[in-house]
């Protein structure tokens, strides 16, 4: 079934109900913008929609949100990591050398991990059975 979205900019025509819950979730249909469902005469709000409404990405952030954390961590140890080899470099240190790439290892498995979650993001259309 199709729908039609309209705004002050113009109209929008979506295939399916998953196609407007997408583009809701992607923020082009706002809450005040006007939707037809093929059929029907009367245009409704967007927002009158309960699962539009309601429909938000509870969670998908990686490790609920904390992503951007990880990331920094991540920085910061890829960080500590070349300032190891360089001072091993400089002084011939093979115990910076190993603890240099320790740190390195570390690094490489956690944005590994945030990025594996990144990318295993859930379904936004799919209903957890919460």
């Amino acid at each position: 079934m199709k729908y039609r979205v309209r705004n002050q900019d113009g109209e929008l025509e979506f295939e399916s109900f998953g196609q407007l819950e997408q583009a809701w979730l992607m923020g082009l249909v706002e809450p005040s913008d006007e939707v037809l469902q093929e059929g029907h005469a009367k245009w409704r709000r967007a927002d009158s929609y309960a699962v539009l409404a309601t429909a938000r990405r509870h969670g998908d952030d990686v490790w609920n949100g904390s992503w951007f954390l990880f990331v920094l961590i991540g920085v910061a140890l890829a960080t500590v990591a070349l300032v190891l080899f360089k001072q091993a470099a400089a002084e011939k240190s093979d115990l910076k050398w190993g603890l240099g790439f320790l740190v390195a290892i570390v690094d490489v498995v956690l944005m590994t991990r945030v990025t594996v979650n990144a990318q295993r993001r859930r379904d936004p259309h799919r209903r957890s059975k919460r």
